[in-house]
């Protein structure tokens, strides 16, 4: 895939298309400054040990949860908004927050005085360490 300048893309800095994909540079003055430090950055990434987190909001579909579980990747988590034990990456837990049927913001706290979010629920240091956990919902 290559990133190509997005024309008239709205913004006062560059912004680019990568695949379907809306790239915004913040960051940069220019498009080549973007794309140089983009392809720079890329070398460095290493897919093998990348780590895939998703959430089912902003649209998602079935089919992108299905999509996304299909990822040829070992390290990949989707919180889900219900049970889906057929999508192994699936992580649902019933305190999550429901919004028009689509998971909420997780970075929220559970509630004003607990100090604890409902992302909490998910065990990220044993996902972020490979122990295995980075699937398991609880019901």
């Amino acid at each position: 895939m290559k990133l190509i300048l997005l024309q008239g893309g709205g913004a006062d800095y560059p912004v680019g298309i990568l695949d379907d994909i809306r790239v915004d540079f913040v960051h940069y003055q220019s498009f080549d400054e973007a794309v140089a430090k983009w392809n720079m950055r890329l070398k460095r990434v290493d897919l093998d040990n990348a780590f895939f987190v998703m959430t089912e909001r902003d649209g998602c579909t079935y089919d992108d949860l299905i999509a996304f579980d299909n990822l040829p990747y070992q390290n990949k988590v989707v919180f889900v908004s219900k049970p889906m034990p057929e999508i192994s990456s699936a992580f649902y837990d019933p305190s999550f927050p429901i919004e028009a049927g689509e998971v909420g913001v997780l970075s929220d706290y559970t509630s004003k005085l607990s100090g604890r979010r409902y992302l909490d629920a998910f065990d990220y240091v044993g996902f972020l360490n490979g122990d295995g956990t980075r699937a398991r919902s609880l019901s």
